[in-house]
């Protein structure tokens, strides 16, 4: 009687398991699909990952994609674990670990003379693709342009057309530097915003201070947002400074800086990262931010903001990379590869055009394969494709690693 008015009794025999077949089925074959849309048609993997997998399938040096291949400094992790054991390990304040927060204000206003206030223009992110990502959809509308200085760094474009914009790439000039009447010519009054990238990645060159006085005058002119992409930051050489939008008030009221804890503190796979903008800007990052991640691992930042308070590791950074780009263009220049300007970053862009014809894809799939280092091809950077014969090797490795990527590349094409 109960089984009638309260609906069938489960059983054991009613819970019939699946047949044993089934549990070799991919999972939605023959299954009917809603058709699945897509917000990027013709995005397809990241070029970074692609060439990753053909250098792990092939036994190649991985001198593309941008990480390093040593391990960071045992006190940042040892503070990892010292935070994990004084129990931060549930949510942190939104906007990141306060401590954290006051150590990059502190760091960016004794750099630059700016005023960024912890509590009000500083957030700690899930890394800087992250903070890109949530930038671009908090200053771009549907049908708003986004100006974007190519070759640029492949997640740009992307994350623009997924917040309802459309990019609009204008090329750097031949030498890699940027096209200031290219770009003005490129404003119309659908403009909105303009990606900024010093260090640039891929091409290894830095902004002046004219490009700065340059941008400061277009973007007051025509009401436009910056988002300022400075991950490399640290890594500026030959006694040069980083020319940071945050030098520039009238730049940094209007723009979001993009800094990366993973780039400067070799630790890449954390995925930590910050936004610096002022308290209205940054109000409108933090609105799209608790939706999109939150917050970021706790540990972390409380691992972070006790090791930022020696400033010696990210003051020595532009040193210790310099000394393995001198010591990798030297040892390239047993090879046919031209060496283009290398300022900043931990990345030597190389013409290959003396040895072959090929397209920059093909090229740097040959040079993986064949050769056995892997390279980026700058291709993958633009929206256009471009005629040039431009490769980018990344030099943030072990010295043996440099080394036996230089031998299997002189042995090969010297």
């Amino acid at each position: 009687m109960q089984g009638d008015s309260a609906g069938p009794v489960l059983t054991r025999t009613t819970l019939r398991p699946l047949p044993a077949e089934a549990d070799s089925q991919p999972l939605g074959d023959n299954a009917p699909m809603p058709t699945l849309p897509t917000k990027l048609p013709q995005t397809g993997t990241t070029i970074f990952a692609v060439m990753s997998a053909l250098a792990a399938e092939h036994g190649a040096i991985n001198l593309g994609q941008g990480f390093p291949d040593f391990a960071p400094d045992p006190a940042l992790l040892a503070a990892v674990t010292e935070a994990m054991q004084a129990g931060h390990n549930q949510y942190p304040a939104m906007a990141g670990v306060p401590a954290l927060r006051a150590a990059v204000a502190a760091q960016l206003n004794g750099l630059y003379g700016s005023a960024y206030r912890a509590e009000t223009d500083i957030t700690i992110t899930a890394g800087g693709t992250q903070a890109l990502y949530t930038a671009l959809q908090c200053v771009v509308a549907a049908g708003d342009e986004v100006i974007v200085i190519e070759p640029a760094y492949d997640s740009y474009d992307p994350a623009i057309r997924l917040a309802g914009g459309v990019p609009v790439g204008v090329p750097m000039t031949a030498d890699y530097r940027v096209d200031w009447n290219a770009v003005r010519a490129s404003i119309t009054p659908r403009t909105r915003a303009l990606v900024f990238n010093t260090p640039h990645n891929p091409s290894g060159r830095i902004a002046t201070g004219q490009d700065l006085a340059e941008l400061a005058a277009l973007v007051e002119a025509h009401d436009l947002f910056v988002i300022s992409d400075e991950v490399y930051a640290h890594m500026v050489f030959d006694g040069v400074r980083h020319e940071s939008v945050a030098r520039y008030p009238a730049l940094a009221a209007r723009s979001l800086l993009v800094g990366s804890f993973g780039k400067t503190f070799h630790v890449t796979g954390w995925k930590m990262g910050y936004v610096a903008a002022p308290p209205a800007l940054s109000a409108a990052f933090r609105q799209v931010h608790q939706f999109t991640v939150y917050t970021v691992h706790a540990p972390s930042q409380y691992a972070l903001a006790a090791y930022m308070a020696d400033p010696a590791p990210w003051q020595g950074l532009a040193a210790f990379y310099q000394a393995k780009r001198d010591a990798f263009r030297a040892a390239l220049a047993a090879t046919p590869l031209v060496l283009l300007p290398c300022e900043g970053t931990y990345f030597q862009t190389v013409d290959y055009g003396a040895l072959s014809d090929l397209p920059e894809l093909d090229f740097a799939r040959w040079l993986t394969t064949e050769v056995g280092v892997a390279a980026i091809p700058l291709a993958g950077f633009y929206q256009r494709p471009q005629e040039r014969r431009h490769v980018r090797f990344c030099f943030a490795k072990r010295d043996e690693t440099l080394a036996l990527g230089v031998q299997r590349l002189v042995q090969r094409l010297g």
